[in-house]
Order: structure tokens, then sequence, then C-alpha cells
């Protein structure tokens, strides 16, 4: 895997941060017309540990992004039916058409961690995918897709701090599932699925990224960065526009106000 783990000792300064998340949005959208121009098909997959930071980066990754272009997909368990598909079948469906980019927060990686861990797959199907998943990658890359994988890195430590913010947190409480908090006792056993997810999937055609996330805001803007970087993309020129003069009154009246129902005006009273 290309890259060395960086080292840091302080996070980065909100000011920074924010100036430098702007230059890269700006860049992503510039990113964003020349995928549709150019007809090209890209995939970003985010995956890691329970409150590794992957839902902030994607959103941040996808705020100023056109979401008839850029599309976010984060699939529920599988239906019934779905169990009886070949297992990367319905995340075939949710690949992008030339012109599109597909964000994957979790993918078919789920089958090499959470339900290999959980007991949610057999032993065989497990194996099954290692040894399908390099050949599905590859056949995404030869079609022309272009693939990028990031793993977000979390400490044990880190993790923790997050579960208890969540737990304290109104707004962000729907984001702990027993299932998350399962993942404290088990955290020595997803560290060995992903070091085995590494050795069979992180291929030369489709190679991981990993993506130190104790700092959000670092890992945030490092994912992003890495991403403008590892895409050829040039600005497309935008087309030239005018707003037309607004034309004269025909002698339209517009109706009572009283005819209508308002929303009430909630901010007049703070």
């Amino acid at each position: 895997m290309s890259g060395k783990k960086t080292v840091k000792t302080a996070k980065v300064p909100v000011a920074a941060y924010e100036r430098e998340l702007l230059r890269l949005q700006t860049e992503l959208v510039k990113l964003q017309e020349w995928v549709r121009a150019e007809g090209v098909r890209l995939v970003v997959v985010f995956e890691g540990r329970d409150a590794a930071g992957k839902g902030g980066t994607i959103k941040r990754v996808a705020e100023h992004l056109n979401p008839r272009v850029a599309r976010t997909v984060a699939l529920p368990k599988p239906t019934e039916r779905e169990r009886t598909q070949w297992y990367f079948q319905r995340y075939v469906e949710h690949l992008p058409a030339a012109g599109e980019i597909v964000l994957f927060d979790r993918s078919w990686y789920n089958r090499a961690g959470v339900e290999h861990v959980m007991g949610f797959c057999t032993k065989e199907e497990y194996q099954l995918f290692l040894r399908q998943c390099p050949i599905f990658e590859r056949m995404l890359v030869e079609e022309g897709v272009l693939l990028r994988k990031y793993w977000f890195s979390v400490s044990d430590a880190e993790q923790q701090k997050r579960f208890r913010q969540r737990l304290k947190d109104p707004t962000r409480r729907w984001k702990l599932s027993p299932m998350d908090l399962e993942s404290i006792t088990r955290w020595e056993a997803y560290s060995r699925a992903k070091d085995e997810m590494l050795v069979h999937t992180d291929i030369s055609e489709a190679p991981w990224y990993v993506v130190e996330s104790d700092d959000k805001r670092g890992a945030r803007l490092n994912m992003i960065a890495h991403l403008l970087g590892s895409v050829p993309y040039h600005e497309v020129p935008p087309p030239v526009l005018e707003l037309p003069p607004r034309p004269p009154s025909t002698g339209y009246v517009r109706p009572p106000r009283d005819l209508q129902t308002y929303v009430p005006d909630h901010a007049a009273s703070l």
C-alpha cells in the first residue's frame, strides 16, 4: 500500500481547516463538471470502524455537489430476496452511469467486516468474498470505472470518546446502535478482519488508502486532497450566462395575502 503513516502533534486549527476545505470543495465542483462533461464514472468507497469519521467526510465531499451528478449510497441490511442473490448484485445496480459520481457509505466490504465478525455470513461465504472481490473490482476498473477506496482508521480511545459524545447529544444519538456498542468488545476481532481484508483486496488496480482519522478535520482535508490528486481532471469552462432584463409589468396583481396560509413567524419570537 502506497504512502507512509504520518504522525501529527496537533489538530488542524479551525480557521485553516475552513479555508482549505472551501478551496478543496471548489476543486470538487470542478471535478464534478469534468466527470459530467467527459462521461466519467467515479466510485468512491468509504470504509472504517464505527465513528471513524466516514459520514462527516462524505457530507463535506457532497456538500456543494449536484445531487443529480453525485449521490451517496448507504444500503440497509439486505432483504430476504437480496440474501438469495449473488452477493455483489445489489451493489451493482447502484454503480454510476456516464457522468456520475457514487459515494459508498460502506459497501460490499460489509462482508469482510461486520458480517464476518458478527457471524452474519458463513465461513464459506466469507472466503468466497475474499476470492471474488479482487476479480469484481478488476472488472470495474477494466470497464473504465474510476474506483477509489478509503479506510478511515481511528484509535480505540478516540472511538470510545466519540461514542460517549453521541450518547450525550440528542441530535446524534441515532448514530449509535447496539451494533456499534458491540464493536467495542470485539475491537481485536475487527482489527484481524481488517488486516485480512487488506491482504486480499489491496490490489494494484484498486489499492486501499488509509486515512488517519483521530483528527476529523485533518482526515477530511487529507482524504479530499488525495482524491483530487488521484483523478486526472481539469477545469471545464462553464457556459457564459447573463441575466436577462426583467420585462415590464403586464398588470398582474397578487391575490390578497389573507387568502393563503403562511408558516408562523417563529423566528420573530427569538
